[in-house]
């Protein structure tokens, strides 16, 4: 299913060399910067709550933007010792990585796609080559060149028209996700006048290369709420409204099915989806309901001749289950099953060809696919021999081939692009991901899957990975990540930046926590709502076992997590701070209870069954025992650094700047505590692949300097 979420994919990756001599006592002559105490009174279900630092979210007034800048110039100095460290991390990691590369070319309509990077170059480079792989590159966009009078730049879509003469593209030069979509003939190089404002950067061309449809984007809320339909050539003030989600609970997006068949809106919550679709080919006519929505029915749709098939987890099915509709008739009741719903087998997606089905699968937290004939003739897994590795299915656009296209890698094992063909079972790399070290061996690394004891009895799985001869005697540093929310799993995968840390004898773990749907729906179940605390302590009891069987010990231990796996940091902080010695916190979601009692604000509506509504008192109850902002207490913290970008849509960058606040003036501590902020950019950091490296260099530095590692 497709959800919004406050989620941060974070690469977890380190690096490398300094002075043995960079170590520096604190400065005490420094001060830490203190904001003002202005109380805001908030009265719910008998409850008052007295924020002194609300204040903060006023991102036009000049006295907020001097306090960020003042918190980032106390960090910039109390960090000046590691500045030279950071750039050495950065130059180390960026090293390892093969500047010139591009991606595995596709071949869709005529034409080979591919995506280069040229060395030096932040940004890709988007190309084509008709008919032949050896063709005359064609060159669609150079991000490079948009992105020169930009701090911030992503192009984030682009569909081709199919007569293959028009591209649509959508771009985002602030970080808030409010995209633009503009066009371009890719046989003149002209770009359109024509301009579409605020959108969420998805759309869909029809069959007739003239009308495209979009996702239009609130502008205050960020909520995708209504669909237009564009004609080439036209003024976008002209543009006709096709749809408009009024459930302020639900965002609204607009896709084609990979048959090219049907323009399709889906509109979805967290828990409850509803399509339409209009035939392609007439994209004028009204698009048609596929099953009215029903709370607490989730289902997507996917096409192939005369049927649309569809997962979902009607009739009880948890895990989600295969079912197929008649194009003719898609009523909720006219719906048969594909493949049943089992109790141990998460479905998470399908890829449809013209001879066969591919079904990607998790089981006991292991990716699998199983590929099937629908002449029902062949039925089989591709299967893998490890039990902490990363597969799934990826650019299967061609829809008359017999070759799939899947990604394999591990902890222990860089990135491999392989075409499986389906008919004769080989299995051809057409692309391994390259690490640029000439001492780099996988063999030197050992990763491998262990399961801690929760407090009730639940066992939680943990991936690892460490360098061989690592001796489990409590001395080594280890650095435990966490997610835990929207059923989003982290699965183990390789990272070259988290080689550095590696190599300086870090453990690198993942807390598969509950919240996630590592091990199914009912994992996820057991992490949401009432069940959220599960989240939290599962992250202790995970920290704890690591102690326990002697890979680290608290002086050692350190934490990180991100937007929602920030909420977990903020919440184990408060819960068992004694655990750990530094916490990295990233665009933090750690005010949840002021968050989600503002429903002007991103997010927040459509996330109600996610957390609960505060508005109902016993939410709000709920809320208030874990919320990190509303717990934070006079003890003593761990070494702590918050960071966050001023143009954050998802967690807007007051939570992490009032926790950090609220923290400075209760804790018992001299522990560094640092806010950074970044001034130009939103919640997913820098842009440009060398850039984010240096935001990666920063955290590295941050956790190296406290293990006082520097060779």
């Amino acid at each position: 299913m497709i959800k919004y979420y406050r989620l941060l994919i974070v690469c977890i990756m380190f690096a490398t060399s300094c002075n043995k001599n960079m170590k520096q006592p604190i400065n005490n002559s420094i001060s830490s910067p203190k904001a003002d105490k202005i109380p805001t009174s908030f009265k719910k279900h008998d409850d008052l709550r007295i924020d002194n630092y609300y204040w903060l979210n006023e991102k036009e007034n000049p006295e907020v933007i001097d306090y960020l800048e003042r918190e980032n110039d106390y960090y910039n100095k109390m960090t000046a010792h590691t500045k030279g460290f950071q750039e050495k991390l950065f130059e180390e990691i960026k090293g390892k990585i093969k500047e010139d590369d591009e991606s595995v070319p596709y071949f869709i309509n005529g034409y080979w796609y591919v995506t280069k990077y040229k060395k030096d170059m932040d940004y890709p480079v988007y190309i084509r080559r008709k008919d032949s792989i050896n063709a005359k590159d064609e060159v669609l966009f150079n991000c490079n060149d948009l992105a020169k009078e930009h701090e911030y730049f992503n192009l984030s879509n682009i569909q081709i028209s199919p007569n293959n003469k028009f591209a649509a593209y959508s771009f985002d030069t602030i970080s808030r996700r409010l995209y633009n979509i503009k066009i371009k003939n890719l046989e003149t190089g002209e770009i359109f006048n024509e301009e579409i404002n605020n959108s969420s950067g998805s759309f869909a061309w029809a069959n007739d290369n003239l009308t495209l449809f979009y996702t239009n984007r609130d502008s205050k809320t960020l909520r995708n709420d209504k669909i237009f339909k564009h004609k080439l050539g036209t003024k976008s003030d002209d543009d006709q409204l096709v749809y408009y989600e009024k459930d302020e609970t639900f965002y609204t997006n607009v896709s084609r099915t990979k048959s090219n068949k049907f323009v399709v809106i889906s509109s979805f919550s967290t828990l409850t989806t509803e399509f339409q679709f209009v035939d392609a080919d007439n994209p004028d006519e009204d698009f048609k309901l596929f099953s009215k929505r029903i709370k607490g029915i989730e289902y997507s749709v996917n096409h192939f001749e005369d049927y649309f098939y569809i997962i979902t987890n009607r009739d009880n099915a948890k895990n989600y289950k295969l079912m197929k509709a008649p194009l003719l008739n898609t009523e909720f009741d006219k719906w048969e099953n594909v493949i049943n719903h089992r109790e141990d087998v998460l479905i998470e997606g399908i890829d449809i060809f013209k001879d066969y089905l591919v079904v990607s699968e998790r089981l006991n937290g292991l990716n699998r696919i199983n590929v099937k004939r629908w002449d029902e003739t062949e039925n089989y897994f591709i299967n893998f021999n490890s039990d902490t590795y990363t597969s799934y299915t990826t650019s299967n656009i061609d829809f008359n081939t017999n070759t799939l296209r899947y990604v394999y890698n591990s902890m222990t094992e860089p990135y491999s692009v392989i075409d499986f063909d389906m008919k004769t079972k080989e299995k051809l790399v057409i692309k391994e991901h390259l690490v640029i070290d000439e001492n780099f061996n996988k063999d030197n690394y050992i990763s491998e899957r262990i399961w801690a004891n929760a407090s009730d009895g639940i066992k939680i799985p943990i991936s690892i990975v460490y360098k061989k001869g690592l001796i489990k005697d409590g001395s080594n540093p280890l650095l435990i990540y966490g997610y835990g929310s929207y059923g989003n799993t982290i699965d183990p995968s390789f990272s070259i930046s988290r080689l550095s840390l590696l190599d300086r004898g870090f453990v690198y773990a993942i807390a598969h926590v509950r919240g996630s749907e590592y091990l199914g729906r009912d994992w996820y179940e057991g992490g949401k709502l009432f069940n959220k605390l599960n989240t939290f302590t599962d992250f202790i009891d995970c920290t704890k076992h690591l102690v326990s069987v002697g890979f680290t010990t608290p002086k050692h231990t350190y934490a990180y997590g991100g937007s929602a796996g920030g909420l977990l940091m903020g919440t184990v902080l408060n819960m068992a701070p004694e655990l750990y010695n530094g916490v990295i916190a990233a665009v933090p979601f750690v005010d949840v209870v002021t968050t989600m009692l503002d429903k002007s604000i991103p997010l927040t509506t459509s996330e109600y069954d996610e957390w609960g509504n505060p508005n109902d008192k016993s939410y709000y109850n709920y809320m208030m025992t874990y919320s990190p902002y509303d717990n934070v207490k006079k003890i003593s913290y761990p070494n702590l650094l918050v960071t966050t970008g001023l143009h954050d849509s998802q967690v807007q960058y007051w939570e992490p700047a009032k926790w950090v606040a609220k923290l400075r003036d209760l804790k018992t501590d001299k522990n560094n505590l640092f806010l950074n902020t970044d001034m130009e950019t939103g919640h997913g950091g820098s842009s440009g692949r060398f850039e984010a490296l240096k935001d990666l260099a920063k955290e590295y530095a941050f956790l190296l300097d406290l293990e006082e590692i520097y060779k």
